[in-house]
């Protein structure tokens, strides 16, 4: 089962996300759907039923209290093939870095972890420093949200795209 941790968006967040994903410059590629906006706290990949119970026993130990995270402004992540565009957010790495400690034994801490919310992947952009430009022009209005949860959720692949499902939900106190 391919697994990940992560945050949800609330509702309004995600309606203020497709507005800016409406203003991105052009390139070809696909947008994150609507219903897939997360914050990806820790991936991590394909893992059997045994390993499942005892990352969802050490996820119900956290005690973290809940925090409020904001927007903050787009960025663009590059590699020869493809790229994210993503929007920086506040606040998530403690909670990130709880996750890491109490997972420590069953898999690899992240070396570096932005806490970020991917709006796009690109496949192909015509001028890499017009869309660059483009996109450093897009503002986005300073959006505060409560955390109250975190979530272990499994991605299953469909054709075209991929379907999350929760396994187990934790809340923040």
């Amino acid at each position: 089962m391919r697994t990940f941790i992560a945050i949800e968006i609330p509702e309004e967040v995600k309606e203020q996300i497709i507005e800016i994903q409406k203003r991105l410059p052009s390139f070809k590629g696909k947008l994150t759907e609507k219903e897939n906006l997360h914050i990806t706290l820790k991936f991590l990949g394909e893992i059997n039923e045994n390993k499942i119970e005892e990352v969802k026993k050490r996820l119900r130990e956290i005690k973290y209290q809940a925090f409020d995270s904001q927007l903050e402004n787009l960025g663009f992540f590059d590699n020869p093939n493809k790229g994210i565009v993503l929007i920086h957010l506040t606040n998530c790495e403690i909670l990130q870095k709880e996750i890491d400690e109490r997972l420590k034994d069953l898999f690899f801490k992240e070396k570096r972890f932005m806490s970020h919310l991917t709006i796009a992947r690109t496949k192909q952009i015509k001028d890499k420093q017009v869309f660059l430009n483009e996109l450093n022009k897009i503002k986005i209005s300073p959006l505060s949200f409560k955390i109250n949860e975190f979530n272990l959720k499994e991605s299953i692949p469909m054709k075209d795209k991929h379907v999350y499902r929760n396994l187990e939900n934790y809340k923040l106190i």
